[in-house]
């Protein structure tokens, strides 16, 4: 068997929302072109270029924001560090102008009406989120290059055969959960404590943790972003964020300074079920309004079910575990995440134009169960207990968005999938998972199988379930 590397930062991805299918893969695909030109010494010599978007991406693409993301890739800005407050503007130059400074350096004529082609039509038989770039060099040779979006944020180009990080040789090297739960019986170690000595397979461990520091930066960031901001979600829905108001009436309407002190005043404000559970709620809105708003969020594994695990993860925080070694129980919490949903990717999917909404919210359901479990001192065997709970309550999923757009009921699923993950948790916790009838490696092909008999209509194109029987005007394009 071929076991196929994946590090927490290839699951775990800084991007920016609103789907890192629609978003963030087009926008690397746009890199990946660009370095191709460079590469071969044609960047100079492009005198047109035309994109050509396929199926899913053609079908919900303008809700996703795909033609601005493969723009800003093409300029030659990273998503990483780009400044979200800056897209508006470089884009409406870009269209003012009909002009595009390819990679920086090489101005050209494009006008993205013309030169961005939504294909409603058309799909490419390898995954349904293809994209083919085209470009005329001054001599009027012309250059195809097609990529597919794969689910969240990762590309592959046509043809690509590779097996991602097939140089790295792992000390564990897992391919399924069966791999994972041998290595842990073998060694003793945790979850968390196999994918540690993994990762430094790639870097140092000391990199690894600073590495995990800025993924819940970001993380941190983007809650307590998304619990202070107002306003209509763009697209045309009307959608109004909810999270701002629902934070200003847990906390009784006082003001803290920062992240730190609203924290504080959260944990101090109780711990019934019911508050509680609202703040889930919360922590979960939050994220995804700032995601459909193309504000900066974590892959976790999608930008579709960007708030889950941050949702959790807070939960955790505040209601479970006291304040030691804070950084510590974070790490080991996004490490177990990234490999539960590391073996989703190598056995299913984490793509919704090709599994559905379970393969993003139910996928990071699974990852925060068993994130969660191992952080409230369950065993191996139940946090992969719980990894399979949460995705069998989410079998069949499917994706319908509104409008093409990451909003309903995008959104609140993230809460639903919070919830579910902590129910998971718990029953795992009480359970003797040595006479679970259904294995995570089971489950995970269900999901798989699901994803092949599902309709296309429900993977990610607007075509079918809420998208066509919610009336709604959009503004036309």
């Amino acid at each position: 068997m071929q076991y196929e590397p994946i590090s927490v930062f290839d699951m775990l991805k800084i991007g920016v929302g609103p789907s890192s299918s629609h978003t963030l893969g087009p926008w690397r695909a746009a890199e990946r072109f660009l370095a191709f030109l460079r590469n071969s010494a044609q960047l100079a010599k492009v005198r047109e270029l035309s994109i050509l978007l396929y199926g899913s991406l053609a079908k919900t693409g303008m809700g996703h924001g795909t033609d601005i993301a493969v723009q800003l890739g093409l300029c030659g800005y990273d998503p990483v560090s780009f400044a979200v407050d800056k897209i508006d503007s470089t884009i409406a130059a870009i269209r003012g102008t009909k002009k595009l400074l390819l990679g920086g350096v090489q101005e050209i004529s494009f006008d993205p009406h013309a030169a961005i082609e939504f294909l409603y039509t058309e799909t490419l038989p390898y995954h349904s989120n293809g994209m083919t770039f085209l470009a005329t060099l001054q001599d009027g040779e012309a250059i195809a290059k097609t990529y597919y979006s794969i689910g969240g944020g990762f590309v592959k180009e046509e043809g690509e055969n590779t097996v991602l990080n097939n140089d790295v040789l792992l000390p564990f090297p897992i391919d399924n959960a069966d791999d994972l739960l041998r290595w842990c019986i073998k060694t003793g170690l945790s979850i968390s404590e196999i994918v540690n000595e993994n990762e430094q397979a790639w870097r140092s461990e000391a990199a690894t943790n600073e590495g995990l520091q800025k993924i819940w930066a970001a993380m941190r960031d983007c809650v307590y972003r998304g619990c202070h901001q107002t306003g209509i979600l763009p697209g045309g829905l009307n959608v109004r964020r909810r999270a701002a108001s629902l934070n200003k009436k847990l906390i009784g309407g006082a003001a803290y300074a920062n992240y730190e002190e609203w924290i504080a005043g959260i944990r101090n404000g109780g711990s019934s079920f019911r508050y509680t559970l609202d703040w889930v709620s919360c922590f979960a809105l939050a994220v995804n309004e700032e995601n459909a708003s193309f504000g900066r969020v974590v892959t976790a594994p999608t930008n579709g079910s960007a708030g889950v695990i941050p949702a959790v993860l807070h939960y955790y925080l505040i209601f479970c575990s006291d304040a030691s070694n804070i950084q510590e129980k974070i790490n080991k919490f996004l490490m177990t995440a990234a490999e539960i949903g590391s073996i989703f990717k190598k056995e299913s999917t984490i793509s919704a134009a090709m599994g559905g909404c379970q393969a993003e919210i139910g996928v990071s359901s699974s990852m925060a169960a068993a994130a969660l479990t191992e952080a409230l001192g369950g065993s191996q065997k139940q946090a992969m207990m719980a990894a399979e709970i949460a995705m069998e309550h989410h079998l069949g999923m499917t994706c319908d968005p509104i409008g093409g757009l990451v909003q309903v009921p995008c959104i609140e699923r993230n809460t639903m999938g919070a919830i579910k993950a902590i129910t998971a948790s718990q029953l795992a916790l009480q359970s003797t998972p040595d006479f679970a009838r259904v294995s995570l490696d089971e489950v995970i092909k269900t999901m798989w199988d699901t994803a092949q008999d599902m309709n296309f209509k429900y993977k990610e194109t607007a075509d079918g379930g809420l998208a066509v029987h919610v009336p709604l005007s959009l503004p036309e394009c």
